[in-house]
């Protein structure tokens, strides 16, 4: 019986998407997606491995630029306009890598974070989310995954595979002006076809309002009753000394006393 050799890692691409600035909203790199790239080139020169950085959209924006900052040499840019479908143009461009990285999910207002699953679908590829750091080693990506509550788990899967980036992922993604000038930013035309699905959302003003964080009511129904028919104090704590970690300890002990959170 012969056994197959491990795959080797040769190709790896990273999928990065335009940020947005949590304050201005201005166009700019995205978090999460700089942080799969630094991850990507980490891999890519222990492994000696070809890299490429890909994104689907209008190749004329000028924040696409900024990851040639943090050590793309080239972005590749898929032209797409709104309602293309992305996802097959995208999946057509990367399909035979070994290894493709994205981040968790873009920072647009209506962005989902089903760009990697339906990548991976496409492909036919396995999927590893919540990724804090990538190995690889015997054709098998091995991946640390964010749990909730600090919480960790080591998860591998047999090569090719997508890996979704978390951002709390342990990458420190360093911008430097010179490699800005020396990259290039490269339009490529794809005929990507009309997102069927995409199309028949309806967009429309929020119509539910946020839920309020409301106690328990822990009282009698007698005492309910009293207190409708007179004045009387409810009660609660007014916190006017101590410093703002104390104040947030008082918080978090009413929370957790009335079980609004669960942690």
């Amino acid at each position: 019986m012969q056994h197959e050799r491990p795959r080797l890692l040769k190709r790896v691409a990273v999928l990065v998407s335009v940020g947005s600035h949590p304050v201005s909203g201005t166009a700019r790199y995205s978090r999460n997606d700089a942080a799969a790239l630094e991850l990507c080139r980490s891999l890519a020169e222990r492994h000696h491995a070809q890299l490429d950085v890909i994104h689907a959209g209008d190749p004329t924006t000028p924040a696409l630029a900024e990851y040639l900052a943090f050590g793309a040499r080239e972005v590749e840019v898929l032209a797409c306009r709104d309602g293309d479908d992305a996802v097959n143009a995208l999946a057509a461009r990367v399909e035979g890598y070994d290894l493709v990285l994205t981040g968790t999910r873009a920072e647009g207002a209506y962005d989902t974070g089903m760009l990697p699953y339906r990548v991976a679908a496409t492909l036919g590829y396995p999927l590893i989310g919540s990724a804090v750091d990538v190995m690889v080693d015997g054709g098998r990506a091995a991946v640390r995954q964010f749990l909730p509550k600090g919480l960790r788990r080591r998860v591998d899967a047999v090569l090719p595979a997508v890996v979704a980036v978390h951002p709390l992922a342990n990458a420190e993604p360093r911008y430097a002006f010179a490699r800005l000038k020396a990259g290039t930013v490269r339009p490529v035309r794809v005929s990507p076809g009309v997102d069927v699905e995409a199309a028949t959302w309806r967009v429309g003003p929020i119509e539910r309002k946020p839920v309020k964080l409301v106690a328990a009511e822990k009282r009698s129904g007698h005492a309910r009753m009293l207190s409708a028919t007179t004045t009387e104090s409810r009660g609660g704590n007014v916190v006017n000394e101590g410093g703002s970690v104390e104040k947030a300890q008082v918080i978090l002990a009413y929370l957790r006393e009335h079980q609004l959170i669960d942690y």
